[in-house]
């Protein structure tokens, strides 16, 4: 028995010798990734495709999958993961810049005297083109950590189990369900006499579908993977109106990665654009169209008001990043000049 034993592991040893260990070469990076459907996802696909795409840069990562990114994010952090694609909202703490992209109503746009849906992506894209120039690659490090990627994930719209509750007046009394680490989602139901809910993202779903909340953010892609069809219900209904264009972000340890290879991340995922984009529109399309209801040019305006406003609230107590905001305000301008926001002073910090 103990030669048996110890052939046994000889050759385990034999195995973990592989030729990188054996040259004492630093293990292939981990990437962990956080999609809702863990490696099923079509986020964990997107990040597989990115992995074969990085190994022409001399980067071989490792993938691991997250249906919980809080767990990702604190993995990374903990030094277990060398790069995490997660929500904007959890990777903010990394890059605050890049991080404001995800404030809300910061990608909220008015054409032709209408809420632009579309142009919301048309911000996310123009930020991300700003984001992966040369000129800029300072911005996208802080510390150790390097913004490695940004795709558009989705807009966030208000789901409500009572399709009465459209305008902001509406909403006094309500209970909203709030993440604990996005400080600026408590800002938003105090301003409008909502009671906010303490929630994340394991259980914000079950909240609304039991009850608990009367109202959610989520974007389509949320909907069927989180059965968000049960708290809507007969008397539900998703108003189109976008709180924010949410976006996933890779953030990268630098240390972990060859010199300039964030650049080369960053400029990879801008590629990837329009197939995040198709996901998005699918998602919607597979909503039933009875489930969607649309509001008044009067109660979108309230909105973008109420939006901007707790927007500029949460820079001032720190929360948003005011070089990331005003970035993105020279964005919002530059797809409608005529906006009243561009002739005013707000978000304009020095």
């Amino acid at each position: 028995m103990f030669k048996k034993a110890t052939l046994l592991a000889l050759a385990g040893s034999a195995l973990l010798a592989t030729p990188a260990a054996q040259a004492g070469l630093k293990p292939e990076p981990r990437l962990c990734v956080y999609d809702l459907l863990g490696s099923a996802g079509d986020i964990y696909n997107m990040a597989k495709d990115y992995a074969v795409a990085a190994q022409r840069d001399g980067v071989r990562f490792a993938l691991k999958s997250y249906t919980d990114e809080r767990v990702a994010t604190q993995d990374f952090q903990a030094g277990q993961c060398d790069a995490v694609f997660a929500t904007g909202l959890r990777t903010r703490p990394f890059n605050p810049i890049s991080g404001a992209m995800d404030a809300f109503g910061v990608s909220t746009v008015g054409r032709n005297g209408k809420i632009d849906i579309e142009a919301g992506y048309d911000v996310v894209r123009k930020a991300v083109q700003t984001f992966s120039l040369p000129a800029t690659a300072r911005l996208m490090v802080n510390g150790q950590y390097e913004v490695g990627g940004i795709i558009p994930f989705g807009t966030a719209y208000p789901f409500v189990r009572d399709r009465n509750i459209d305008t902001v007046e509406d909403l006094a009394g309500k209970k909203i369900a709030t993440f604990d680490y996005d400080k600026t989602q408590a800002i938003l139901a105090q301003k409008i006499g909502a009671q906010p809910v303490s929630a994340d993202i394991t259980n914000f779903a079950a909240k609304f579908n039991n009850g608990a909340v009367d109202l959610i953010a989520a974007p389509a892609a949320a909907y069927r993977p989180l059965e968000l069809y049960r708290g809507l219900g007969t008397n539900g209904t998703i108003h189109r109106f976008p709180f924010v264009v949410l976006t996933y972000q890779l953030i990268l340890n630098k240390n972990s990665f060859p010199e300039g290879f964030g650049i080369k991340s960053r400029q990879y995922w801008l590629t990837q654009n329009e197939r995040a984009v198709a996901l998005i529109r699918k998602a919607e399309r597979d909503i039933p169209k009875a489930s969607w209801s649309e509001v008044s040019q009067k109660i979108l305006s309230d909105y973008t008001v109420l939006l901007r406003e707790s927007r500029i609230a949460a820079a001032e107590q720190g929360i948003y990043d005011k070089q990331g905001l005003k970035i993105l305000k020279r964005i919002r301008c530059s797809i409608n000049a005529a906006d009243a926001e561009c002739t005013s002073n707000s978000e304009t910090w020095n």
